[in-house]
């Protein structure tokens, strides 16, 4: 048995306590925002709105506090939201234990420098001596949770760490693969939610079979451009993270109205106004590096819907 600390009780990470208890290790799924959400979690039932099931009796429930940080455990997960990552980031300024830290969050971020850089780097910035693992892939919180047979891939630059990892978290519904090209998983796991709006524009099948491939072809050059490794792409944390994104899902629906004329913030004004849209989101967040650095030719796809998010214009694709 394994004690495992996970820092954020939303869907993921709740989701992600299932197996971990089902391996019969000793799990506290903390919070450090969403007061009201840990409270609910301490009743009886222990009913994850998101989820919309009782999480086991088993998983113990807490408000996080970064003195947990300095307690005993075998693992710590990371699944707060991009947003969040940043006063997290903080809590482990002096944080000098050599406990695997898996990150969960997705997303890319734009440094002081102007740099683009993921998850992993952003919880390094204040202290590179971390023992960092990443895990992306095709992983859907509501369907893990329910025990639908799921498959993610861990990064770690030493991949016996991210075996060692696999062995504690996988189930017989949720199995793991492993790479040491951290990188390239994290950008692939955070652009497929840019390419999902390309995806869900075209406004009919065929279109969006098109646009699935054009977009592979980008994920290829840009996770290249970033240091990553063109494998990667094909991988879970590629296309195969890219296909439930296109399927369905808050990208792929906004993708739909970008398609269908309507300017980004009409269609988040009238269709979206309570939903998070990552991929917008992420947009806005790597726009001024993209559009500045990337040789516009190699992505036109990418290009086209950073101009239609960030200046609210209409989504012009050029097929």
């Amino acid at each position: 048995m394994k004690k495992i600390l996970i820092i954020g009780s939303g869907a993921m990470g709740a989701a992600f306590s299932i197996p971990l208890v089902e391996n019969k290790h000793e799990v506290t799924l903390t919070e450090p925002h969403n007061i009201k959400l840990i409270k609910k979690l301490n009743l009886k039932k222990k009913f994850h709105p998101s989820l919309k099931i009782n999480l086991p009796k088993k998983i113990i429930t807490k408000k996080f506090t970064p003195e947990m940080l300095s307690l005993k455990w075998d693992l710590i997960v990371i699944a707060v939201s991009s947003v969040g990552i940043d006063i997290i980031s903080k809590y482990f300024t002096t944080f000098k234990s050599k406990i695997p830290v898996l990150v969960l969050t997705k997303g890319l971020k734009l440094d002081k420098n102007k740099k683009i850089i993921t998850m992993s780097e952003q919880l390094n910035k204040n202290n590179n001596k971390l023992n960092i693992s990443v895990l992306k892939g095709p992983c859907l919180a509501k369907e893990l949770a329910r025990k639908i047979k799921s498959y993610t891939v861990i990064g770690n630059k030493n991949i016996k760490v991210a075996k060692d990892i696999g062995k504690m978290i996988s189930t017989n519904y949720y199995k793991t693969e492993h790479t040491t090209d951290v990188r390239g998983v994290e950008f692939s796991s955070a652009i497929k939610n840019i390419y999902s709006m390309i995806i869900g524009s075209g406004q009919g099948e065929n279109t969006s079979s098109a646009l699935f491939r054009k977009s592979i072809d980008e994920m290829d050059y840009l996770i290249k451009y970033f240091k990553g490794k063109k494998e990667t792409v094909y991988g879970l944390a590629g296309i195969g993270d890219l296909y439930v994104s296109a399927v369905g899902g808050r990208n792929s629906k906004m993708g739909d109205f970008l398609g269908k004329g309507f300017t980004f913030k009409l269609a988040k004004r009238k269709f979206m106004k309570d939903d998070t849209v990552e991929g917008a989101d992420l947009a806005f967040e790597i726009a001024p590096y993209i559009l500045k650095k990337v040789n516009r030719k190699k992505i036109p796809l990418m290009i086209a819907l950073l101009n239609a998010i960030t200046k609210n214009k209409k989504l012009k694709i050029k097929y």
